[in-house]
């Protein structure tokens, strides 16, 4: 098949082209290279079944050709306000890509008698009441805090993709991915995993925002993309969450990286900074996608950390 993939260059949207393209699929990537980069894709280039367009998908999207399936990933991702990638720096382009930018997609997707798959997220969910999270759950989601840009866009995003799916039979998914990390995550990323390996390989004190006890749940990247991939050849059309069910708390998850990493630099708690709205507990309930589509992650974290930790040492 011919896939469009918007947020190609990112780091989820990199490993999920090298996936499709493994699956002998032709790949068209759609990317303003906002957050992402060129060096992520730059082993797919010269490829005749890969391409490039350097384009902002908040702009009408022309596609020249058959289009078979749209996968919609484009969107700062960071909740970080120290990063100059983070959505809270980017507030108007993540508000605009999870809305004009959606609806374009799925444009493309109604104009080829296109599926469309929307990359969501966890963050629907805000700092959720309920524990861990179903996807029957709605969500407990401060409107108008500084997280809201990227919960509000993407609570949008998947209302239009369920309504295009309900009003003209659009063929749609909806992905709602939990805490994703791998090779090729920024360096500068400002995520807690980006941020663990870089003080650590560089032999500093690991810095925790609060007291550490707020938890995570961390998928490796290669999981994540099979999950994607099996939900877009399914026939389910509500959400299904992807992630890690195994918990753990962020302290926790900074003694091992120093530990898999051998730093000696201990960790650094600061009680008062952990940001506005950062949820307590982040854990996602993957039934339905046990159920349905027969998956579930295969790499442990330390196994997952270790692959990582080499792609950090690489290009620290």
């Amino acid at each position: 098949m011919r896939i469009l993939v918007t947020g190609g260059a990112g780091f989820i949207g990199s490993h999920l082209c090298g996936r499709l393209l493994h699956e002998k699929h032709d790949v068209i990537v759609v990317d303003n290279l906002i957050t992402g980069s060129l060096d992520n894709i730059a082993h797919l280039a010269g490829r005749e079944d890969f391409h490039f367009i350097k384009h902002d998908v908040s702009n009408f999207i022309y596609i020249p050709g058959k289009v078979d399936i749209v996968m919609h990933l484009a969107s700062p991702a960071s909740p970080n306000p120290n990063s100059p990638f983070g959505y809270p720096q980017l507030p108007i382009q993540t508000l605009k890509v999870g809305a004009l930018g959606t609806h374009n997609a799925l444009g493309v997707a109604r104009a080829h008698n296109a599926s469309l798959l929307l990359a969501s997220t966890s963050e629907v969910y805000g700092d959720p009441k309920e524990h861990p999270q179903q996807e029957s759950y709605w969500g407990h989601v401060d409107p108008v805090g500084l997280r809201s840009v990227y919960d509000e866009a993407k609570r949008f995003a998947e209302a239009i993709t369920m309504a295009y799916h309900r009003y003209h039979g659009l063929q749609t998914h909806i992905a709602r991915i939990f805490n994703t990390y791998g090779p090729r995550m920024r360096l500068d990323d400002g995520r807690v995993i980006p941020n663990f390996l870089c003080q650590s390989l560089r032999g500093e004190p690991l810095t925790i925002y609060g007291d550490g006890n707020q938890t995570r749940s961390f998928c490796y990247v290669d999981d994540l993309v099979d999950g994607l991939y099996k939900l877009l050849l399914s026939e389910e059309r509500e959400p299904v969450n992807l992630g890690n069910p195994n918990e753990i708390s962020i302290q926790q998850l900074a003694l091992t990286v120093n530990h898999l990493t051998q730093n000696p630099a201990g960790i650094q708690l600061l009680h008062d900074q952990r940001a506005p709205g950062d949820p307590q507990q982040r854990q996602p309930d993957i039934t339905r996608a046990k159920d349905i589509l027969g998956w579930e992650p295969q790499i442990d974290l330390e196994q997952g950390l270790m692959k990582t930790i080499e792609d950090f040492r690489r290009r620290l």
